[in-house]
């Protein structure tokens, strides 16, 4: 079908990657993109980078120009926000800045409106007398954030600040503004830092924030922020009971994200986990030529079923997939296996797959191993190790996951990227082995760090059992050894 009206619904990745595969694909189809804010295309994942100074200015932050996006034959209206969808009627309500409000009819919508701060119930922080950008309080999730942030940078000269939350933004944040020259004290409700591995893993992360002069505090929730001429006093209590204050300069609440789905669940559309918008596997929503893409719907996870996991990568996928089959087509999301990294100064954390309480509760009965081979060979100057946690399962040998922290140097991000591309594939812990991996004595060993952790993983995990089968059939007598 040629000539189809397709709408799309937010300006970033998957709004974004949805009317582009549209447009690459039928070049006669009319896309119009209805974007919030004035930033279509714009990288949020860069926002730290732009804080700390190391990207120069926030246009750099755009992955492709206004011109670049209508050169693609797109229209994009910007500063336009959705109002209601009219899903039997096939049109979109907008209002632009000037408070203008018109239909916008469709042959298929796409829904991308990714999510929101999640906004933690400290008192000063929610309610009639809460702070914000103007107190030096800010959450940062989108440009608008990211300007404020910036400004509250120039106006007050911050010599101190406290980051609420040591997820990833949480943590590059730290880095970003440390790097500024700001003193950094970061609080995390739960016992260690990056949550999204496991806490032995996440302690590496914390020691590289103390190295860097960041302060850091577990196990503690924050209660209530003040303002006192200017000064923010954060109060929080530590697990244990005992209670603690500090006073600073600037506030940044980076706690996570929650989907941003009023607008599709007032029309009708089906919510599921964590309250994100149910689609199959074409992106297809409850709702008649309705799709949805990216941080706002459910996650279809090739070892845990359905789950939400907000992701860029992703939303790139599912906003891909959603704009061909808006076009009539039948494309799949092959599925997310959540890979992630992130940068903390100099030290590089990764994950791919499940943790072992994932994966019990996904049926699978798991083991992990530790391990800390070298990134190179050690005779080679600058060899570094990496701290790699194999988990697979104990009764077929299939590799669950990885979690792999290391410093910069050591290539975290691409060998993470080996073990998530053998989950793709079901691959068992010891097919990993059969890799055809490069070796040069600067880069790398004969055997690569990423098989010499799942050898280890074989080594005490599958050998041993099969050892102990052994003795058993010898003990019985079952095995012929003359």
């Amino acid at each position: 079908m040629t000539g189809r009206r397709i709408v799309a619904i937010g300006g970033s990745d998957a709004g974004i990657s949805a009317a582009l595969r549209a447009r690459e694909l039928d070049p006669t189809a009319d896309v119009t993109v209805v974007v919030a804010d004035a930033y279509p295309n714009f990288s949020i994942c860069g926002i730290p980078y732009y804080v700390s100074g190391e990207v120069t200015h926030w246009t750099n932050l755009a992955h492709r120009t206004a011109d670049d996006l209508a050169a693609t034959g797109m229209t994009v209206l910007t500063d336009t926000r959705a109002t209601a969808i009219d899903a039997l009627g096939h049109s979109l309500a907008v209002t632009d800045a000037a408070g203008r409000s018109r239909s916008l009819d469709y042959d298929a919508l796409i829904v991308g409106t990714g999510a929101v701060s999640a906004r933690p119930p400290i008192a000063g922080l929610t309610g009639p007398d809460a702070l914000g950008p103007k107190e030096g309080v800010h959450l940062l999730h989108s440009m608008g954030d990211t300007f404020e942030v910036m400004d509250s940078i120039r106006a007050r000269d911050p010599q101190t600040a406290i980051i609420i939350g040591a997820g990833y933004i949480g943590l590059e944040m730290a880095e970003g503004l440390t790097t500024r020259g700001v003193a950094v004290t970061q609080i995390e409700s739960l016992p260690e830092v990056l949550p999204t591995v496991d806490p032995e893993l996440g302690a590496l992360v914390h020691d590289e924030l103390e190295r860097h002069g960041v302060e850091v505090i577990t196990a503690a929730t924050v209660s209530a922020i003040t303002d006192t001429d200017g000064a923010l006093t954060v109060a929080a209590a530590r697990s244990t009971g005992q209670t603690f204050t500090r006073t600073v300069d600037l506030v940044l609440v980076v706690v996570g994200v929650r989907p941003d789905t009023a607008l599709a669940a007032d029309a009708g559309a089906q919510l599921g986990v964590k309250g994100a918008i149910v689609v199959d596997e074409g992106m297809r929503t409850n709702l008649p030529d309705v799709f949805a893409a990216g941080d706002c719907v459910v996650t279809h996870h090739r070892l845990l079923g359905t789950t939400w996991l907000p992701l860029g990568t992703t939303a790139h996928k599912q906003g891909r997939v959603a704009g061909e089959n808006a076009l009539g087509g039948d494309a799949a999301f092959a599925g997310s296996l959540g890979t992630q990294v992130v940068k903390v100064f100099d030290l590089v954390a990764a994950r791919t797959g499940l943790r072992e309480h994932e994966a019990v509760g996904a049926g699978f009965s798991p083991v992990s191993t530790m391990s800390t081979p070298d990134d190179h060979k050690a005779y080679y100057p600058g060899a570094t190790p990496i701290s790699i946690r194999i988990t697979g399962d104990a009764d077929t040998g299939r590799l669950l996951g990885a979690q792999l922290v290391g410093r910069r140097s050591a290539e975290i991000s691409k060998r993470v990227d080996t073990y998530a591309a053998a989950l793709f594939h079901r691959m068992t812990v010891e097919g990993v082995s059969e890799f055809d991996l490069s070796y040069t004595p600067p880069l790398g060993s004969p055997w690569d760090a990423v098989q010499m952790a799942t050898q280890a993983w074989v080594r005490e995990h599958r050998l041993t059992a099969e050892r102990d089968a052994l003795k058993s059939q010898l003990h019985r007598g079952k095995v012929d050894i003359s």
